[in-house]
């Protein structure tokens, strides 16, 4: 079942967070930036449009109804729907997006596998994730009750991410990361380095065979 419930009843709260942390949200739009493909994309699980909107891409895949509302006034095209059931045909995309959206999943092998059969041959999936082991992912994870949207997440590792990939048939593999300081303590736009260890947002691409 999506977990839609917190975003339904706290959209608002959920708009005001990338007011609020500004650098940090610029700081992982350029990540994604760095490794963002050409051609059509898709988000799934395009919230608000976040994401999707400054990044160019004008389709996105959401079951919250007020999320999606929000999305649809950013410019883009949401259809209803779940990662793990995607109502689109096979090979429509060259590239699909999913930005902090895998520890909201229910199934991330089944996420990723769909993903895969709505690509492109050789398209691209690109992740954007906190990463379960760094220094903010280990605060989310050991405050996450008390946050109305972390709390129902499940965190993952990017050597866990990098599995589920790896299970579904990605390959070509290429990491990023930022965020190398706490939220509170981010004034400016962090930068971007390859690789992933240090920095707390980690960003993956890889090409669908």
């Amino acid at each position: 079942m999506p977990k839609i419930k917190p975003f339904e009843n706290y959209t608002q709260r959920y708009e005001e967070w990338f007011e609020r942390y500004i650098y940090v949200y610029e700081s992982e739009l350029n990540a994604l930036r760095k490794l963002l493909p050409p051609g059509k994309g898709i988000e799934i699980g395009v919230g608000s449009g976040r994401f999707a909107a400054p990044l160019g891409i004008k389709f996105g895949v959401e079951p919250s109804v007020k999320m999606a509302k929000l999305a649809r006034e950013r410019g883009i095209e949401v259809i209803r729907g779940i990662a793990e059931a995607l109502p689109i045909k096979d090979c429509t995309f060259d590239f699909a997006l999913m930005a902090t959206t895998v520890c909201f999943l229910d199934d991330i092998h089944r996420a990723f596998e769909e993903v895969k059969r709505i690509l492109r041959p050789g398209g691209y999936l690109l992740v954007g994730f906190v990463d379960r082991e760094s220094r903010i992912g280990r605060k989310y994870e050991t405050h996450k009750e008390e946050s109305v949207f972390y709390s129902i997440a499940k965190f993952y590792s990017t050597r866990e991410v990098l599995g589920y990939l790896n299970k579904a048939g990605f390959i070509e593999i290429e990491i990023v990361q930022t965020l190398f300081k706490d939220l509170k303590d981010i004034r400016v736009l962090e930068p971007v380095k390859s690789g992933y260890g240090e920095g707390s947002f980690v960003v993956i691409r890889a090409r669908s065979t």
